[in-house]
């Protein structure tokens, strides 16, 4: 069977059975792909030495280090699905060593500066909300604009009864992230003027009507595109540099803030919804830092 359609085969494995979003299969149709062109169609009969040249001449090529962990990862698990189907009896990659994709400390916005963001969102109750899900329970760009009314804590007589919401995240998988009283009290104000934000037609029309932040878009809910305008504006009216407010920036101080509180790393990575620690330590380099820093201006003899 040709290159073409064992990665097809392995796309639809990954979609049927591990869940992956369509971002993640174009990734992974693209890296497979690449190899196959890079092994002149002969990536599903490759040995150890040809993938380990290809993978070398990733590098050559002048691609950074996570790029090609990345493409690396995807060979492995091209190759393990082929073994598991028996259509090899070997795994090439299994004695490979790919580069260390390091990590970037994200530049975290301080508790002062999202309280000037929260500030800034004035009498605006939906994009407090959105701003108040995006730092109040740590969510995804994804998660909070497809987010669903069913999905919010109970709530009787204007009353909430519980305070966890139900997050799709990635690889289908759901989580419980629980909200404080401000997340839940912009939500409270939010609901009370959202059916007057679009016309009942459109929200019938699309299916919007199921969404926490409709929209007249074809998808129903608001665009990621349309929060990443709405950011923009909020950090200017906040007088913070654009750049620095994005979905994940808040995302990041949310885990950040978290642990410099005094939350432990296992419980930050449940309550993000990762599914390797690694992913969460991240955020200890960030603490290391501030602990670093406030050694070098506190201890007695920092200036000797």
């Amino acid at each position: 069977m040709s290159d073409a359609a064992r990665i097809d085969a392995f796309l639809e494995m990954m979609s049927a059975e591990r869940g992956a979003s369509p971002n993640t299969l174009d990734a992974y149709g693209r890296d497979l792909r690449d190899a196959s062109d890079g092994l002149r169609g002969k990536l599903t009969r490759a040995d150890a030495k040809d993938v380990s040249r290809y993978v070398a001449s990733l590098g050559a090529q002048g691609l950074a280090a996570r790029t090609q962990a990345r493409k690396l990862s995807s060979l492995r698990r091209f190759f393990r699905f082929l073994f598991e189907e028996g259509d090899r009896k070997d795994d090439p990659t299994s004695k490979l060593e790919g580069p260390k994709a390091g990590r970037d400390i994200p530049d975290v916005l301080s508790r002062e500066e999202v309280e000037q963001l929260i500030d800034a969102c004035g009498e605006d109750v939906r994009l407090r909300c959105l701003l108040e899900l995006l730092y109040g329970a740590g969510l995804r760009v994804s998660e909070l604009v497809s987010l669903k009314l069913g999905n919010l804590p109970r709530r009787k007589g204007g009353q909430w009864e519980t305070r966890d919401i139900i997050v799709r995240g990635k690889g289908g998988k759901d989580r419980l992230c629980p909200l404080g009283t401000p997340a839940l009290n912009a939500i409270s104000d939010w609901l009370e003027v959202r059916e007057d934000s679009l016309p009942k037609k459109t929200l019938k029309a699309n299916g919007a009507s199921a969404y926490l932040f409709p929209s007249r878009g074809k998808a129903g809910y608001l665009t990621r595109r349309r929060l990443g305008q709405l950011l923009d504006g909020l950090s200017a009216e906040a007088g913070i540099k654009p750049s620095r407010v994005h979905p994940h920036a808040l995302r990041h101080a949310y885990a950040t803030h978290l642990l410099q509180g005094g939350a432990d790393l296992r419980s930050v990575q449940t309550l993000l919804g990762h599914a390797d620690i690694s992913t969460t330590e991240i955020y200890t380099h960030v603490l290391t830092d501030a602990l670093a820093e406030l050694l070098d201006t506190s201890h007695p003899l920092s200036n000797g």
